[in-house]
């Protein structure tokens, strides 16, 4: 025993000192290069310590789960919804349906500020903030019959705090969505190849789903190893169909991307959880943890140096060419996911909390998926740190500010402190099989440049580069779709409670047609934003991020407030803190930021100001550029106002939620029987499940005595003997 206490306080210190000397590293570097291991270093030895100690002190001391005690999937029960999942399967839709757009686009836009603000966001963010949330509204949805996060607080809270939470939740949704679906839009446009790759994981998915309900239920490894092969060919076919006469047939404009997507979103939001949703979550999940395990020890084989400034002086001026704004606030809402997030909270009081076999379950999927999107996170603030800053200002900036030629692209970059030279960026399109890389704004464009380039030194050389960078484009596509289909299908449930509560067949979210009639209505609002983001002329990513970064963190204070209020009337106000910080630093940051963006008198950061700008024009009968014509001016106009409207109310309902949370939790320590909990009442589970990845010997002992008993069972009823012999069973 004295020997396994010493191992593991020989092993703990060492991933301790292993994560301090990547701190050191990055902090204390000012004129050296850095290698970007050390970012790979600092992350993983943070993220061991604060899983295996602070996410299981909140699990065991706080929370305190029950493994005894029976989930909604394993009582409710319906094979739509409602359904017992495999812990990994589940883990990997989780994961799957929380890791899309945010983690790849948020660092990479953020790393016009440096490499340092951001790497220290996303690893302490994540442990003390964004997966405490995701593990926190995991567990109390999960005791409350896996209801959505605005009908808690409506029910938690009070009819007005929720009300304003509700809609608050549902339109913040709605945005995300809207964003999430633009970053696709803006990868897979053009691309007959990432088109072809990521239309075929759809029937690959339908495909696995149907191989474990029907033809091998359970046989888990045998059907990964199946979608993985198939997954692989896809992207080898993609780039044999981009190369044929096929290639017409999947390259798609901006316009017809969208119909297909909103058509996408609405089918997957409507079909039971085991044919599309779980297997291709689970399926895209091999690729994304391998994809990033693999850059991750590519970035270990080859040491790149990150050739990004640690801070650059864009972080102080707020002038960036990528984004408008300083560092405080805005890097802390460009960076969206990866160290918190309000839409994992939609997802933890979604689809997951429906389909979790046990309690125990929660800190692996709660907390262990947050801090692997936080890694995809840090890789992809890597990858936009390795290449030239010449190229990465010329991929992120807007064409409005670099122009569409090589030439002035070249002469913008300039006079933002870097070069590159017309003929580096035609190579580098060239090196890539793209006709451009000017002007990829969305993140994802730059995440795959960056890979290529790690990946080609470690397999095939330069003259796979084009492979690799099409491969990441799949990767990244594969991680917003996962996330687009969970996230409507959340939205619909959002909807339904809010239905609901005016007409009660809607409260049934398996009742057919409010399931259809609040998809489509889903679907329809998030596909308005996306088409706006489509013909957005200042640049639809670069002008919606702002609000997607702000809407998310909004919804994040929403989900923290109903936690720490669940915290304090459980009998849990000695731990309140554990939410009740994030929360603080949370509100602080983000209303600043709403703040600005509603009232700043800068128009590359105000909203109004931007619209009085532009108007102005329009009455002087001018046309500003990026704008290109007279249309192209009142769209700013009409954008400009919905997004200001948009920042304003959005920013009042959550004062109203924070302030009604707080006048309940003072209520309670009042008179606590005036403020009951509306928690589902125990029902013991006749369920047995490991509690994480890997099985111990206990629950391998509690596996073995369950089978024997089923075994038992099932001979006592062929024989007609026991309990069974009376009518019973």
């Amino acid at each position: 025993m004295r020997t396994t206490s010493i191992r593991t306080i020989v092993i703990w210190t060492a991933v301790a000192l292993i994560g301090a000397t990547g701190w050191t590293l990055l902090a204390l570097s000012r004129g050296e290069e850095v290698s970007a291991a050390w970012m790979v270093a600092a992350a993983l030895g943070t993220y061991a310590i604060g899983y295996r100690f602070y996410s299981r002190f909140i699990a065991t001391r706080v929370l305190r789960v029950d493994k005894t005690r029976a989930t909604p999937a394993e009582r409710l029960n319906n094979g739509i919804d409602f359904h017992p999942t495999d812990r990994r399967v589940l883990l990997g839709h989780h994961f799957a349906a929380i890791a899309g757009a945010g983690p790849l686009v948020g660092p990479v836009l953020a790393a016009q500020m440096g490499y340092l603000p951001g790497t220290i966001w996303i690893i302490v963010g994540v442990v003390f903030a964004g997966a405490v949330q995701d593990m926190v509204v995991l567990f109390f949805s999960t005791r409350r019959d896996g209801k959505s996060l605005g009908q808690m607080a409506r029910e938690e809270i009070g009819p007005f705090g929720g009300a304003a939470a509700l809609l608050a939740a549902f339109a913040i949704m709605i945005i995300l969505l809207g964003v999430l679906a633009l970053v696709i839009v803006n990868a897979l446009a053009a691309s007959p190849w990432g088109t072809f790759s990521i239309g075929m994981t759809i029937p690959i998915a339908l495909l696995m789903g149907i191989y474990l309900r029907f033809l091998r239920p359970g046989r888990i490894t045998e059907v990964s190893l199946i979608g993985i092969a198939l997954l692989l060919l896809a992207l080898v076919g993609g780039r044999w169909v981009a190369e044929s006469s096929w290639a017409d047939t999947f390259t798609l404009q901006p316009k017809t991307l969208v119909i297909w997507l909103v058509a996408y979103g609405f089918i997957a939001s409507v079909l039971p959880v085991w044919t599309l949703l779980a297997p291709r979550d689970y399926l895209s999940t091999f690729m994304k943890i391998g994809t990033i395990g693999l850059l991750a020890l590519g970035v270990v084989v080859t040491l790149p140096t990150l050739k990004m400034d640690a801070v650059t002086d864009f972080a102080s001026r707020g002038d960036g060419p990528v984004f408008a704004g300083s560092l405080f606030p805005f890097a802390f809402i460009t960076i969206a996911c990866g160290a918190l997030s309000g839409f994992h909270a939609l997802i933890s009081s979604g689809t997951t909390p429906k389909m979790v076999q046990k309690e125990t379950q929660i800190r692996m999927i709660g907390y262990g998926s947050m801090l692997m999107e936080s890694f995809v996170a840090v890789m992809a603030l890597v990858a936009a740190s390795i290449i030239d800053p010449g190229l990465y200002f010329a991929m992120n900036a807007p064409a409005g500010v670099i122009g569409d030629t090589v030439r002035s692209a070249s002469h913008a970059v300039a006079q933002f402190g870097y070069a590159i030279s017309p003929d580096q960026l035609t190579a580098a399109a060239k090196a890539v099989e793209e006709q451009t890389l000017l002007s990829r704004t969305g993140g994802a464009p730059t995440l795959a440049v960056g890979v290529s380039e790690i990946f080609s030194q470690v397999v095939g050389g330069s003259g796979m580069k084009a492979f690799w960078y099409h491969f990441a484009i799949m990767f990244e596509a594969l991680f917003i779709l996962t996330a687009l289909d969970a996230g409507t299908r959340v939205g619909r449930f959002m909807l339904q409670d809010m239905l609901g509560n005016a007409w009660k067949p809607f409260r049934d979210i398996s009742w057919k047609p409010g399931l259809l009639l609040s998809s489509a209505a889903v679907v329809g609002l998030w596909g308005y934003f996306l088409w706006v983001g489509v013909h957005e002329p200042l640049g639809g990513i670069n002008q919606l991020f702002p609000i997607f970064g702000i809407s998310n963190q909004l919804l994040a204070a929403v989900a923290l407030a109903v936690c720490t209020t669940l915290l304090v009337k459980s009998g849990r106000v000695k731990w309140a803190w554990i939410t009740g910080v994030p929360l603080a630093w949370d509100a602080v940051v983000t209303l600043t930021a709403s703040w600005q963006k509603v009232f700043s008198g800068d128009p590359k950061v105000g909203f109004f100001t931007q619209r009085a700008v532009y108007q102005d024009a329009i009455d002087a009968g001018k046309v500003l550029p990026p704008a290109k014509s007279m249309d192209d001016m009142h769209t700013v106009v009409t954008n400009s106002t919905v997004d200001g409207v948009l920042s304003a109310v959005l920013a009042l309902l959550i004062v109203v939620v924070i302030a009604d949370a707080t006048r309940v939790c003072i209520r309670h320590l009042r008179t606590p029987d005036a403020t009951p909990l509306r928690e589902a009442p125990y029902v013991a589970s006749r369920l047995v499940a490991p509690a994480g990845l890997i099985t111990t010997r206990e629950e391998k002992t509690e596996l073995l005595a369950a089978a024997g008993a089923r075994t038992a069972r099932a001979g006592t009823a062929r024989t007609g003997t026991g309990d069974d012999q009376s009518g019973g069973g």
